[in-house]
């Protein structure tokens, strides 16, 4: 007998090569401004980011999207031949119509079927969770999820008042990222333990989705093209928003694993969705209780890259030693909607 299961075959990153730091940040609300100066230090204070990365302004998300998985074909040694399916996965699209994952494969030179998985924060893992569906059923064998995240470009920098400011605060952490992970399929002769992704469990407060909402880019904004605040915006209610995704962190994750048999001291490697360091201090304390030492912490230098955060933490594994051949890694996606997911696989 055998398991069939979507094994990782290669991860990468892509990184805009333009790095901001907050102070810059800060100075580009004010001139935007005209009045209103955002308090020295503050953003960092309460998120934590000390700069991020920012796309040009002739690139795409996309274009981040292509940009790390050509570096991880290459890598890889494969052909655009040799993918039998592509998936997009990101809160960030080119446009409305047509899916971006059809861009991306263009730029790409893939000839594979492709579709988009879009939601928020927990897109690539849910593009995991489908992928393992999928290779598990024999219906592909060789599976591409791309992902370009270009949330910097939802801030907003003109800002009338502090209410305004406070609304808004949380994307001036938003960072611009792509990133590529190359699934293959492989069956674990018994009674091996299985390599690959284990298993996955997800929850959603769905009630939560107006905290945080960027209005732009669908039917809604269509409808209603004015306001006191520009539609491409994000803003967010922090406090809901926050307390939505520590409830379904607290009563989902270790209810999780339990279903997994599974403890957090487990894993080799531990990434988590990081959005502020003050939620990381949440994950790692008594209610939750995932270790920190586990944790790699990419938010300070590189910022919140939306959904290509655990690609990024998972790739710096990978790189540094932290995880490697025969580990148990663990994924906690945390997303606006709200939703929380876990995602357990062995290298």
């Amino acid at each position: 007998m055998s398991d069939l299961r979507a094994c990782l075959a290669g991860a990468t990153t892509y990184l805009p090569e333009r790095w901001v730091s907050m102070g810059e940040r800060e100075a580009q609300i004010a001139a935007a401004s005209g009045g209103f100066t955002p308090p020295p230090g503050l953003i960092t204070q309460l998120t934590g980011v000390t700069g991020v990365h920012l796309i040009d302004d002739d690139q795409q998300a996309s274009d981040l999207a292509a940009g790390a998985a050509r570096k991880l074909l290459a890598d890889q040694g494969v052909r655009p031949a040799d993918i039998d399916l592509m998936i997009f996965a990101a809160a960030s699209q080119d446009m409305i119509e047509p899916a971006t994952s059809h861009v991306v494969a263009a730029k790409l030179a893939l000839t594979c079927p492709v579709f988009d998985v879009k939601n928020a924060c927990n897109s690539v893992l849910n593009a995991m969770e489908i992928t393992q569906a999928l290779i598990a059923s024999g219906r592909y064998r060789t599976i591409l999820i791309t992902c370009g995240e270009a949330p910097s470009v939802a801030a907003q920098l003109r800002i009338p008042d502090a209410a305004a400011f406070a609304r808004a605060l949380p994307a001036y952490g938003f960072s611009d990222a792509g990133a590529a992970l190359l699934w293959r399929a492989q069956e674990t002769p018994r009674p091996l333990p299985p390599r690959g992704i284990l298993g996955c469990r997800f929850a959603a407060d769905s009630a939560a989705w107006p905290s945080a909402t960027v209005l732009h880019g669908g039917i809604a904004s269509l409808r209603h093209r004015s306001g006191p605040e520009a539609a491409a915006c994000f803003r967010m209610d922090s406090v809901r928003m926050r307390d939505s995704l520590r409830a379904l962190g607290r009563a989902h994750l270790n209810r999780a694993l339990d279903e997994l048999g599974l403890t957090f001291d487990d894993f080799a490697f531990i990434g988590a969705h990081q959005v502020a360091l003050a939620d990381l201090d949440e994950l790692c304390g008594p209610e939750i209780g995932v270790p920190r030492d586990k944790l790699i912490i990419t938010l300070p230098e590189h910022g919140n890259v939306a959904s290509a955060s655990l690609p990024l933490q998972l790739t710096r594994a990978l790189e540094t030693g932290r995880a490697g051949p025969g580990d148990l890694v663990a994924l906690i996606g945390l997303a606006a909607g709200s939703s929380a997911g876990l995602m357990t696989l062995r290298l």
